[in-house]
């Protein structure tokens, strides 16, 4: 429980480290041009923020980022994004959060003469591109012990090394440099880290732990104007986040801008030194979420539809696995549409969508016990040609098709979930930490729990059950229900919230008792607090 910076594990066990912090530490002392080519999602846009502001902090003149539109040139570090990259004539090309399967990518930038430095966290194939250095804990061999670092941790690792070679070589006084502080970025490691939903180990608890006392401004490091900005539009208060906050409010706004346009604006929000400018940023991404929230809710709804009308005319229900395909949906929501229905029928889910060009898109969440990443590895071996790229993490992975292929790949992904999960996973099964005696719902206890926290994938949140009469429910904003609970035990009546429970409204004037699932809070309303019930599962009894 100790989650003090001091215990965070040393970067000397990265493979390839050494041979990065050579290119860097050349390219920042030779005044050489830099270009940071990230991702877009939050983990590719912190890790780019961080790496352009952490080189400029180390005397790096010519440092530059380019984040590709998914739309335009698709994931990762692709010949094309080399092509439009040579344009700002780099000598070195820096991936964050992206480039372990850049094969084709890193020889272009080759033939153009530039070097690559790769540092990424996602799971590597057979064949690895001839970058001139390669950070990845992933890596076979690499003898990092935590494996779960996301993209913006990676690149965090690797500029604390950058930084002791620098002071090392006496670089900074040299230069008249201040030295820099690397922990002035832990705010930005832990928004990216929680966003990207990696499996919260010690060493990434210590890195969101310490993140979260910046964004709390406890010490003398204060938030960074782009983050703070985006809480203040998610109506969060400094002095009270925690990582869900940084999940479910800040997360989604940066996501959404490189979901729907282009992630430089969520880039510059987060760079941004001036909170006026920041905020300006922040409202900017605040409207591209809603937009988001509107094409996501009707691609759920059709999702919804279709899995019930597959349950409807099956004799066997709803398959193990559940793939969906619809020609109107938006490619860059997918993965947001699987991650829905995966929640909402507990089910590994695969969704699909044009992308144009003659590609079709898709996106998958998967359920614990189930390597998504593998599963489409093991696909893609027994049906060679069927999947023209894929690549991801245990429980989320993203792939490419052909149109004519998408019936015979729902068939073989249904067959390998049916084949990899056997009876070892029980769908609708959902396991809590049992009752909580009526006397413990109160405002002391949520704060205990949260107060253990961070809390996040792999290190989940206590969550309880409970049987509860249901006094009153009513929808507030456009897909939430608000709930009061009555205790049997000891009578009291408690407020509770269901999120994404809107379209189950109508169901709820028929009960009166509620098995429910929940996790227990803090509602702090103006100036009043309660404990109240977040509900993740219920049903009538």
């Amino acid at each position: 429980i100790d989650l003090g910076i001091r215990n965070l594990l040393r970067p000397d066990a990265l493979m390839g480290l050494s041979e990065a912090i050579d290119l860097l530490a050349g390219a920042v002392q030779a005044d050489a041009r830099m270009l940071i080519v990230g991702d877009f999602d939050a983990d590719g846009a912190t890790a780019t923020a961080l790496g352009v502001m952490a080189l400029k902090s180390m005397g790096a003149n010519e440092v530059a980022y380019f984040v590709p539109n998914r739309f335009g040139f698709g994931y990762g570090l692709t010949p094309e994004v080399v092509d439009v990259a040579a344009k700002f004539e780099p000598e070195l090309i820096i991936t964050v959060d992206n480039g372990i399967s850049s094969i084709e990518g890193v020889q272009r930038a080759a033939e153009l003469g530039m070097s690559v430095l790769i540092t990424d966290h996602h799971l590597p194939g057979d064949e690895l591109p001839m970058a001139d250095a390669i950070v990845n804990p992933n890596m076979r061999g690499d003898k990092f012990p935590s494996k779960n670092l996301a993209g913006v941790g990676v690149m965090f690792y690797v500029l604390s090394a950058l930084r002791a070679e620098l002071k090392s070589q006496g670089w900074f006084s040299e230069m008249g440099l201040e030295e820099p502080r690397l922990a002035e970025y832990l705010d930005l490691v832990a928004l990216g880290t929680v966003a990207d939903v990696v499996p919260l180990d010690r060493n990434n608890r210590i890195l969101v732990q310490q993140g979260l006392g910046r964004i709390n401004e406890k010490g003398k490091l204060p938030c960074r104007p782009g983050i703070k900005a985006l809480l203040e539009v998610g109506k969060r208060e400094i002095g009270k986040i925690t990582a869900t906050d940084l999940g479910f409010a800040v997360g989604p706004r940066l996501n959404a801008a490189g979901r729907l346009e282009d992630m430089q604006v969520g880039i510059e929000c987060l760079m941004s030194d001036d909170l006026d400018h920041a905020r300006e940023l922040a409202r900017q991404l605040d409207d591209i979420n809603k937009q988001r929230q509107e094409i996501e809710r009707d691609m759920q709804a059709d999702a919804t539809a279709a899995v019930e009308e597959i349950e409807a005319g099956s004799a066997e229900g709803i398959p193990r696995g559940i793939c969906l395909f619809n020609d109107n949906w938006h490619h860059g929501i997918v993965g947001l549409v699987a991650a829905r229905i995966r929640e909402r029928f507990d089910r590994p889910t695969i969704a699909l969508a044009p992308a144009g060009d003659d590609e079709i898109k898709g996106s998958g969440r998967s359920v614990p016990g189930l390597h998504m990443r593998d599963l489409l590895d093991t696909v893609s071996r027994n049906h060679p040609g069927l999947i023209i790229k894929f690549g991801g993490h245990a429980m989320a992975a993203g792939l490419s098709l052909k149109p004519e292929n998408v019936d015979e790949f729902k068939t073989a992904y249904e067959q390998a979930v049916v084949d990899a999960l056997g009876d070892r996973y029980k769908p609708g099964v959902v396991m809590t930490d049992g009752e909580l005696p009526g006397n413990y719902l109160r405002v002391e206890v949520a704060e205990a729990l949260r107060d253990a926290g961070p809390w996040g994938q792999g290190f989940p949140e206590p969550i309880f059950d409970g049987t509860f009469e249901l006094v009153e429910h009513r929808q507030v904003g456009t897909d939430h229900v608000k709930l009061r609970l009555k205790d049997s035990d000891s009578g009291q009546v408690h407020d509770a919230i269901a999120f994404r429970y809107g379209d189950r409204l109508e169901a709820l004037s028929e009960v009166s008792q509620l098995a429910v699932v929940y996790r227990l809070e803090v509602n702090d309303f103006r100036g009043e607090r309660k404990p109240q019930l977040v509900v993740t599962h219920m049903h009538p009894c």
